[in-house]
């Protein structure tokens, strides 16, 4: 007799495989042999998950490097003609490195002249080919549908190409790689009843800001695929707009704190416009679990950590396999 395979065990697996991955990506040393000084501009090229890892990763690139960073749709080389990108470099993101649509994105972004750096986890595939210069996610075969470690792994190859560089961030990313480490195997100390608040919730606000927004935006897309709920990520500035009128109808917030000083105040002004509207809020930050302020992007990396358990667990109770979402597949080609 077959044994029976427990529901979200893959998931479950490379959740708690990303600390080794991201403490190691994040130590490897890129050799980028000097093809990305005298840049102008930076752009990323990702969809999905992919997509808020580089968003994370433009906050800390602008903030490093002092150059803009924005993203690009690879619907710009897919469908059209592309853009001039002279003295520019594209931060290309992809797990898998198949889909169709960022394979023309780096071939249509080096013919307009800027460097591809692709970010993906598959060796030798056809965005690395593609690309002017690869770094491996190295995060090992990822079998359940919803990415987790190579988006933690993702943010690890980005900080690694930081140091490369700044040797000043080199050490800041020495520091990320202990403490990962150091809380490999914790669950925050409100798992279970951030888990029964999102089970009975009907709406969901993440919200972040500066890397915390591109957190934000990978949880929400995961309570999205993994547990069917409707959830929407949002800016902490940009959410006391007209999306606190969602408010009037029963809400559940759920704040990513990555402990950076500037972004403090704007999370417990939203904080406190939420409860006081009536909505349930949540709150986590790497604080919560011990570890002490890191840099923004490895902040963030943790806070995905943190929560991918919670969505993991909240998919389990609705009874849905967050392993294999019945709607989605591991690779995506879209045009």
């Amino acid at each position: 007799m077959l044994a029976k395979i427990e529901l979200g065990q893959q998931m479950a697996a490379e959740i708690e495989q990303s600390p080794d991955v991201f403490s190691k990506r994040v130590s490897c040393t890129v050799d980028l042999e000097g093809q990305l000084d005298d840049l102008l501009a930076i752009y990323t090229i990702a969809r999905g998950s992919s997509d808020a890892a580089a968003n994370i990763l433009s906050y800390e690139l602008m903030r490093e490097l002092q150059l803009p960073v924005t993203s690009l749709p690879p619907s710009v080389f897919s469908l059209g003609t592309g853009v001039c990108l002279d003295r520019s470099a594209c931060l290309l993101i992809s797990q898998s490195g198949a889909s169709e649509d960022l394979v023309k994105s780096a071939h249509g972004a080096r013919s307009r002249g800027a460097k591809v750096v692709a970010l993906t986890n598959q060796p030798g595939s056809a965005v690395q080919e593609a690309a002017d210069i690869c770094v491996p996610i190295n995060a090992g075969p990822e079998l359940a549908v919803p990415a987790t470690k190579t988006v933690i792994g993702s943010i690890a190859a980005g900080m690694a190409i930081l140091a490369a560089q700044s040797p000043d961030y080199a050490a800041i990313c020495k520091k990320a790689a202990a403490e990962f480490a150091n809380i490999a195997g914790r669950q925050h100390p409100q798992y279970e009843t951030i888990v029964n608040g999102l089970i009975r919730s009907q709406h969901i606000y993440v919200i972040g800001r500066d890397t915390g927004l591109g957190a934000a935006q990978e949880v929400a897309l995961k309570l999205k695929e993994c547990c069917a709920l409707h959830a929407e990520a949002y800016s902490a500035s940009e959410v006391l707009h007209g999306p606190l009128q969602l408010v009037t109808k029963p809400l559940t917030v759920l704040l990513l704190d990555t402990g950076l000083e500037t972004t403090t105040k704007s999370l417990d002004r939203a904080e406190d416009r939420f409860r006081a509207s009536g909505a349930k809020v949540f709150r986590i930050s790497p604080l919560d679990v011990g570890v002490p302020t890191l840099s923004p992007a490895a902040s963030a990396a943790i806070l995905l950590y943190l929560a991918y358990p919670i969505v993991r667990q909240v998919a389990l109770a609705l009874g849905l396999d967050p392993d294999t979402p019945h709607t989605l597949s591991k690779v995506t080609n879209t045009l």
